[in-house]
């Protein structure tokens, strides 16, 4: 039972590598209970990917990149490592929500390959928001946001919240994240986020509490026009959390 549940830990961490980031990681099984670990995984996946981008950051300006270059190549090397996977979902969203159309005509909107006039403002604005913010915070505060981006995750794949198709990335991931992991994931990245704003430890968590916030009620919203998640809206979410984090981080 013990070399099982250890063995389901590692292939769901291969599968939120594999699923999350372009990293080349052996895979192991796919089947739903490891697509809960992987998604309450999702979180440290996210902080690790913070940290390679906030290193990125700082050696850049280390190196004489004016903050706003060295932020804007950060932002860019965040969207490579990640496929583009989440702006490209939030694109996708934004447009189907864009088009008051509910249920099977906004899924359908989402499958376009073409992104709309809505999707397109979306991504400029989220992109420019990161790249300024990344800027002007201290190299914690890129950690915190990552990470809180895939708190996102973990929260839209908690138990009771529903697929929106019967079949993809939302059908394979949706409900499979109990309470307690959500809830423990919540926890210790509040924790971490003491760190994220040098001599204003309360900062951090605030900042997540809002991300958690908008992230929530974006699911809602989407939950109620779609029927549930996909996986372009987990890549929305994705974006949400990451950007308002990075905005109450830079507050003050």
């Amino acid at each position: 039972m013990v070399s099982d549940s250890g063995g389901r830990t590692g292939d769901g961490l291969r599968l939120a590598v594999t699923t999350l980031t372009v990293l080349p990681v052996r895979g192991g099984r796919v089947d739903r209970p490891t697509a809960g670990v992987a998604m309450a995984l999702a979180p440290l996946v996210g902080a690790l990917l913070g940290l390679a981008l906030a290193a990125l950051d700082q050696s850049l300006r280390a190196a004489g990149s004016p903050a706003l270059v060295a932020a804007g190549v950060t932002v860019a090397a965040g969207a490579l490592l990640t496929r583009g996977l989440h702006l490209d979902g939030l694109a996708d969203t934004v447009d189907a929500l864009g088009s008051y159309r509910s249920g099977a005509a906004a899924l359908e909107i989402m499958k376009k390959p073409d992104i709309g006039p809505f999707g397109v403002v979306a991504l400029a604005a989220t992109v420019l928001i990161q790249s300024a913010a990344v800027a002007a915070v201290a190299w914690p505060a890129v950690v915190i946001a990552w990470a809180t981006g895939r708190l996102a995750i973990t929260l839209a794949c908690r138990r009771g919240v529903p697929p929106a198709r019967p079949e993809g990335l939302g059908a394979m991931v949706a409900a499979t994240v109990p309470l307690p992991a959500v809830l423990a994931g919540t926890a210790v990245l509040l924790g971490a986020a003491t760190a994220a704003v040098p001599g204003r430890p309360w900062q951090g968590p605030l900042a997540v509490l809002l991300a958690v916030g908008a992230a929530l009620a974006l699911l809602a919203h989407c939950v109620r026009r779609f029927g549930g998640i996909t996986g372009d809206v987990l890549g929305a979410l994705v974006e949400c959390a990451t950007t308002v984090t990075l905005i109450a981080l830079t507050l003050g």
